[in-house]
């Protein structure tokens, strides 16, 4: 098992907003968590990451593991360099004043290894736009081309497991096509992917376990396929109710 979350409660402050959760995520799979605005699934991604304060919530009770260790006393920096897991935050957060090339750099400042060069022309690959960009600021591009470079970012942390909050959020229907079939392509190459995605179609669609959550607790799961045919999430997520 590579990601293990166990009856996890988090929140800030006094306001608790994940109500002992559990779910996993085994090693090569694309799990999905769906639901509303306000349900707790980027508060479950800032617990899992370890988020300093005030971005972090608070664990009140539960655990969290990552190969089989506890990760709840783990420093931010260590679970990025060390565990190799990467978040690509809801909003993009990349670096504007910076190029294209020197965000995909500056994922690299950890790492001691001899495949930098190779895994930055494996992003260009992926994405040839950011090649074409290359020297170019960040903030001058479109919606979609941050979006494929703060995915682009953080493969070149070389990451085991990479999350990702709301990647389609804003994007012309066209460009979220193009960002879940990269999506796959990033599994395909043997990443493992949390996804938060409120397109709940397109989610389910390349999802090989996915769960709803509701108000911090989970309510449902299944696999991506058995989650897309339930009448009630049709009802609540898909707009496919009979």
């Amino acid at each position: 098992m590579l990601l293990e979350v166990e009856n996890l409660y988090a929140g800030y402050g006094k306001i608790e907003a994940l109500h002992g959760i559990s779910f996993h995520v085994e090693k090569g799979e694309i799990v999905t968590l769906i639901g509303a605005n306000g349900a707790g699934k980027s508060t479950t991604l800032k617990a899992i990451m370890r988020l300093p304060p005030p971005e972090s919530p608070t664990v009140l009770n539960g655990d969290i593991r990552f190969n089989g260790a506890s990760i709840l006393k783990t420093e931010p920096h260590h679970v990025v360099a060390h565990l190799r897991m990467d978040l690509v935050p809801e909003g993009r957060h990349i670096f504007g004043n910076l190029t294209v090339n020197e965000n995909l750099k500056l994922a690299t400042w950890t790492r001691k290894d001899d495949d930098i060069q190779k895994d930055m022309e494996r992003v260009f690959e992926l994405f040839p736009r950011l090649r074409e960009r290359m020297h170019q600021r960040s903030d001058t591009l479109s919606g979609g081309e941050q979006q494929m470079l703060a995915v682009g970012r953080a493969l070149m942390a070389k990451p085991q497991l990479v999350m990702m909050d709301e990647p389609s959020l804003g994007l012309a229907p066209i460009v979220v096509r193009g960002i879940f079939d990269i999506i796959r392509e990033i599994n395909a190459q043997g990443i493992t992917v949390l996804l938060i995605e409120q397109n709940a179609n397109m989610a389910l669609k390349i999802a090989d376990q996915a769960y709803v959550m509701q108000t911090g607790t989970i309510t449902m799961s299944g696999t991506g396929r058995e989650l897309a045919e339930n009448e009630e999430v049709k009802a609540a997520y898909l707009g496919k109710a009979k």
